[in-house]
């Protein structure tokens, strides 16, 4: 299990959010966004927002490389003690 906050997952805040694998650490991330969006926190829907945005603008090469370096950050940070 690795533990990274939401800014280090492209948010605005500092929750820390847990996951076993690269895939579940978003997972986790896109459900605590969602969950202060449903709140109505307007710098998570800001963020969302921003997301969306440069995702949309991403080539698919540009998405898999973008992809790859999330997968990259994630495998370099610690395991939780």
């Amino acid at each position: 299990m690795k533990t990274m906050t939401c800014k280090q997952l492209y948010g605005p805040c500092d929750v820390l959010i847990h996951g076993a694998t690269a895939e579940e650490m978003i997972a986790n991330s896109q459900a605590h966004t969602m969950d202060m969006i449903a709140k109505g926190d307007t710098l998570h829907i800001d963020a969302m927002n921003a997301m969306k945005k440069q995702h949309m603008d991403m080539t698919p090469d540009a998405m898999k490389q973008w992809m790859e370096k999330f997968q990259n950050d994630f495998a370099a940070c610690p395991n939780d003690v």
